[in-house]
């Protein structure tokens, strides 16, 4: 018998047939593998739990009153922006480049992907990853992978990306996703990178930088627009030309944006860069240790790195802005003075002390002696010239300098310190540590302590007005002797003496032999004791001395305790951090500053109408000059040290104290001339131009008004006619002690 014959019809349903079960295994074995996934069989998912808490490493925000972001601690310069700080550009740019079909798919964009798969087939390479698939993979990252194990990655991204849709709205995860891209140069999420490259918020950002934060994403070295402008710009150019296919620009505006250039404001993510550096950096401090004392729900300790700590202060930015600004301007033209005065001449002489002291203080010397390095060694290595950079009033100076003559080098400069703070509130306002923290880390507000000159002379002073004197006593302007501390007799520092003067005439004029003479009649103990009870923690020795500004004390606490003036007499600690918290807004700390009754509210006034005679007739007369002009009333006192190694200036106005310290890393380093060195031309300057700014500003609210007098009247007379007339014919009085 013949075998049948097959038709060409049962071949074809056979093929069919097969055709079709292979296409059934296919989608069965698909089906099983996503599932396999989904139950974690090549590995777990991310929970929700997870998708909510995802594990990035958040910097710390150190937040202004004002609401500025002052700076950050960070291990990635992260920050995260809500979808409202986002600009609509920014969005739209980000759509028309990666995902035109974000608004209309469900995670995984299926047309998307089948026509990439052609594009691959006829060799038009294309990435096929939706917003919410690269989202997956920012907050879950790849592990190592071959080509065998891609696929599997490939499908946990995929349902990963399904469930942060499901769980998530569009605009949340937009914001996620910016939040979480690294944009080169140590700038992670979006508000680093528009601060980094713009300087901005990313609410500000134009169409064409937020074009080009978004082109970056390609790849951020490549396209880097520090490193690479010309690629950064083409890649920008790029961005622009979708968002113009995809209509979120006209024609108009493609052909006008794609002409401007890049225009960056870089700005290189660095702790020694910014605002508030010093006060940063003392902040951080602090907050380190707080987060090894407190922990989180968890049982770990908080991270200043890597939570995302809110951290916010009493700065106000512009303030600090303006107290930055008047430091610069005056120590680059106190400087020039102090270059021409010494020119030919090193400051500090004979004495090679200071310079060797510092040389063993280095870093390099440390490091040397800690290698095992023999003293010739170091010896050489320190004369050897080599390049560097250094630091100069008119910018940063590449040069080649032997290790030792650079430290000659930075001998010369004068430093300054500034701080200024509400009275009522103890808030501090501004905190400037010195002039330059890249090249001057040690910070003279709160760690630096020095002798305060006759900024001390008015805790004197309190002693006698708290005892029922007049500003309007007369006091002998002649020598006084303490038998009891070997004989001490100080002069006034312009030698001259005799007559009577007022006790608002003395401390206007900083005359000593006054001071001198309330001293000998109240004693130093008492002087210490209502300087403790004003804040001042620095110890006091309980000699006559300390009248003259003998002793070493912070200008936080000196500013500290002149607020006890302007507020009545109640002491507020000085306070400049007032909350922390943690990533989701729940508060972790509050401060509420320390109060102390410190003098009576006649005590402080009487105070504030001694020190408005420093301004308007004595050493602080510069204010009302014709540089500054500034007409409101104002109390205040200036300071000088011996050798004039320190000016001071601290001002007082109703509702702000601020105060000013000048001079050199090391005393035996100062002008000599008290022309030049006394604190009304090195330290009133700065207070000066400050409150000329704070006047300025209608935002601030600073007062220009009079200090507000005791309502229940004084029991002292404060108009010196009158108080001559009431005591004619009778020995001065004055309390006894």
């Amino acid at each position: 018998m013949s075998k049948p014959i097959k038709t060409q019809g049962a071949d074809a349903s056979k093929y069919v047939r097969n055709f079709w079960k292979i296409i059934l295994f296919g989608f069965l074995f698909f089906a099983l593998l996503i599932a396999s996934v989904g139950f974690g069989l090549f590995g777990t998912l991310p929970s929700f739990r997870d998708l909510e808490n995802p594990k990035s490493n958040l910097a710390s925000e150190v937040i202004s009153s004002d609401q500025a972001v002052l700076g950050t601690y960070y291990v990635q310069n992260r920050s995260n922006a809500r979808f409202k700080d986002l600009s609509p550009n920014l969005v739209n740019a980000l759509i028309a480049t990666e995902d035109v079909r974000f608004y209309q798919h469900s995670g995984i964009d299926l047309r998307g992907t089948f026509a990439i798969i052609f594009y691959n087939a006829i060799g038009k390479k294309r990435g096929s990853s939706t917003i919410s698939q690269q989202l997956a993979k920012n907050l879950f990252p790849r592990q190592r992978s071959n080509m065998w194990t891609i696929g599997i990655i490939k499908l946990k991204e995929w349902l990963t990306a399904l469930k942060i849709e499901r769980n998530y709205t569009k605009e949340e995860i937009i914001t996620m996703y910016f939040n979480t891209v690294d944009f080169g140069n140590n700038s992670y999420g979006i508000k680093s990178a528009a601060k980094t490259y713009f300087n901005t918020t990313p609410d500000k950002l134009s169409i064409e930088q937020a074009a080009l934060l978004v082109g970056i994403l390609k790849g951020t070295s490549y396209f880097s627009p520090v490193r690479n402008p010309e690629r950064a710009l083409n890649r920008r150019n790029i961005v622009l030309d979708q968002m113009n296919k995809y209509g979120y620009l006209d024609d108009k505006e493609y052909a006008e944006l794609k002409e401007k250039p890049l225009e960056l404001k870089y700005q290189n993510p660095d702790h020694n860069q910014g605002m508030a550096t010093y006060f940063r950096e003392y902040l951080r401090l602090e907050l380190t240790q707080w987060c090894k004392e407190n922990k989180k729900p968890d049982g770990t300790n908080y991270d200043l790195y890597r939570d995302g700590l809110k951290i916010y202060t009493t700065i106000n930015s512009r303030m600090q802005g303006y107290a930055e600004q008047a430091v610069k301007d005056h120590l680059t033209y106190l400087q020039g003075e102090f270059f021409n005065h010494w020119k030919g001449r090193v400051p500090w002489g004979k004495n090679e002390d200071i310079i060797v002291q510092a040389l063993k203080r280095s870093e390099r010397y440390l490091d040397m002696k800690e290698s095992g390095a023999s003293q010739d060694s170091i010896e050489k290595a320190f004369n050897t010239p080599v390049s560097m950079t250094v630091f100069s009033w008119k910018g940063d100076i590449d040069t080649v300098m032997s290790p030792l003559d650079s430290i000659k080098y930075y001998k010369w400069f004068l430093r300054s310190s500034f701080m200024s703070m509400d009275p009522q509130t103890g808030q501090i306002k501004a905190w400037v540590g010195g002039p330059n923290y890249e090249y001057f880390k040690y910070d003279q507000v709160k760690m630096g302590k020095r002798q305060v000159g006759s900024t001390f002379k008015p805790f004197v002073y309190t002693v006698a007005m708290d005892n029922g004197w007049s500003p309007c006593y007369e006091a002998p302007n002649l020598p006084v002797v303490f038998e009891d501390y070997n004989n001490w007799s100080p002069k006034n520092s312009d030698h001259k003496e005799g007559g009577m003067m007022t006790l608002r005439m003395g401390l206007a004029n900083s005359v000593n032999l006054i001071t001198a003479y309330l001293m000998k009649q109240i004693g130093p103990q008492a002087v210490v004791n209502v300087a403790h009870k004003m804040g001042i923690t620095s110890e006091l020795p309980p000699y006559p001395s300390i009248a003259l500004g003998t002793a070493d004390v912070s200008l936080y606490e000196m500013v500290g305790a002149y607020s006890t003036y302007a507020n009545k007499g109640v002491w507020t600690e000085p306070v400049y951090l007032m909350r922390i918290e943690d990533k989701n807004g729940n508060v972790l700390f509050e401060k509420v500053p320390k109060r102390v009754d410190a003098l009576n509210e006649q005590t402080a006034y009487l105070m504030l109408y001694m020190m408005k005679g420093v301004t308007d007739l004595g050493t602080g007369r510069r204010i009302r000059g014709p540089r500054y002009r500034i007409p409101y009333p104002i109390a205040g006192k200036t300071g000088t040290t011996q050798d004039n190694s320190d000016g001071w200036y601290i001002g007082i106005t109703p509702n702000l104290v601020s105060g000013v310290w000048t001079g050199a890393e090391d005393r035996i380093v100062h002008f000599r001339s008290t022309n030049l060195g006394e604190g009304a031309n090195t330290a009133i300057p700065i207070w000066a131009m400050f409150m000329k700014k704070v006047y300025d500003d209608p935002t601030l609210q600073i007062s220009k008004g009079d200090f507000e007098a005791p309502k229940g009247g004084l029991s002292v007379e404060i108009d010196c006619d009158k108080y001559k007339q009431q005591n004619v014919g009778s020995a001065n009085p004055g309390l006894d002690f």
